[in-house]
């Protein structure tokens, strides 16, 4: 193991609002019956964490229980999905004719959603959660966080391997990548990590 660091960040599996392409960031929404059915089906990650967090949202919560049935769960707010505000719950065909919303859709790093959230302070709040890992890595090498597709894309493009944008990376609900370091002083230094690799599971090989 030497002095390897690795992330993997998970996304939960599917909810409704997400079956249904609605916006979905603080709403406390569990996993749909077809989430879990997925999730059963896929299996659990095959690789193994020493230390696992999890947005303190129940559809990250629930997802964490299922693939770390036998661990501790540390749940963290700061990595909560960005908070869409009025249009949580709501699809675009509901929310296409609002100005607002067109703004947004056109500069969704500058405009916020009404009353919602904005990029910066969503970013904010993760990179402080970030920051909160480093204590961990002087007793851990492996450390899992189940969170939101934001949050991810957030983070892969900014300590991904390759200098990407926010846009330029997805994963799907149930889908997890691990980001890993080859010294344990580069990721608290805050540094891009050295290799993106995806999780394998049990129940799914990886690329398939």
């Amino acid at each position: 193991m030497g002095d390897t660091m690795v992330i993997a960040l998970f996304r939960h599996g599917l909810t409704a609002e997400n079956e249904r392409k609605a916006y979905i960031g603080w709403t406390d929404a569990p996993l749909s019956e077809n989430g879990r059915d997925k999730l059963q089906e896929k299996g659990r990650p095959i690789p193994e964490y020493e230390w696992i967090c999890t947005s303190d949202l129940v559809r990250a919560k629930e997802t964490a229980a299922y693939w770390f049935p036998d661990q501790k769960l540390w749940r963290k707010a700061c990595f909560r999905e960005i908070n869409f505000g009025d249009w949580e719950g709501k699809t675009y065909e509901e929310l296409k004719s609002l100005p607002d919303y067109r703004n947004w859709l056109n500069a969704p790093f500058k405009v916020s959603a009404t009353n919602g959230e904005s990029f910066k302070e969503m970013a904010q709040r993760v990179e402080e959660g970030w920051e909160s890992l480093m204590k961990r890595t002087e007793q851990h090498h492996r450390i899992a966080i189940v969170t939101h597709g934001g949050v991810i894309r957030y983070l892969l493009s900014v300590y991904g391997a390759e200098i990407k944008n926010f846009w330029d990376y997805t994963i799907q609900p149930g889908e997890g990548i691990e980001l890993i370091w080859s010294r344990k002083e580069s990721f608290r230094r805050k540094e891009r990590c050295t290799l993106l690799q995806e999780v394998a599971f049990t129940g799914k090989k990886a690329g398939h």
